[in-house]
């Protein structure tokens, strides 16, 4: 495809990875949750929402690396997507976490707009769209890619 013809999509891609049209966006769902409750796992989910929020960075480090990594190894799933605890390590993790997905959530935006980009895949689409996806459906409360049970998988 030529510069013009797929700039609209490129633009699509980079808004679906922020998007908040019709739900909370990424920012509204992680303000207001202090530290007494990133931890907390609440009653009836399965997961604290500090566990939910290390999955929505580890996820996205993950594409964003292996879209400019040309020497990138496969986590093994569903270990190395996942934090090992239902806490945060230290007091300053849950901002740092956040910095992390915002910084490259950006990066990501900024390789959406770039015509020069295709990832490693080839396919810039196929490789952004289901993080996007995976972004919403966990922002929703409803992960299609949680392991069964986090006390097996996850601890």
């Amino acid at each position: 495809m030529k510069e013009t013809q797929d700039a609209p999509l490129r633009a699509q891609l980079k808004k679906l990875l922020g998007w908040e049209d019709a739900h909370v966006g990424f920012e509204a769902a992680v303000e207001g949750v202090g530290p007494a409750h990133q931890g907390k796992t609440p009653p009836g989910l399965p997961f604290s929402p500090w566990q939910l929020l290390e999955h929505l960075r580890i996820t996205q480090f993950d594409i964003l690396d292996f879209c400019r990594n040309s020497a990138y190894k496969e986590r093994a799933w569903p270990k190395d997507y996942w934090p090992p605890a239902p806490g945060p390590p230290s007091p300053s993790a849950w901002k740092e976490s956040v910095a992390a997905f915002q910084r490259d959530r950006a990066a990501l935006q900024k390789l959406a707009e770039d015509p020069s980009a295709s990832g490693r895949s080839g396919r810039i689409a196929g490789t952004f769209v289901p993080l996007a996806y995976l972004n919403l459906w966990i922002l929703w409360g409803r992960d299609p890619h949680r392991p069964p049970t986090p006390s097996s998988e996850v601890s």
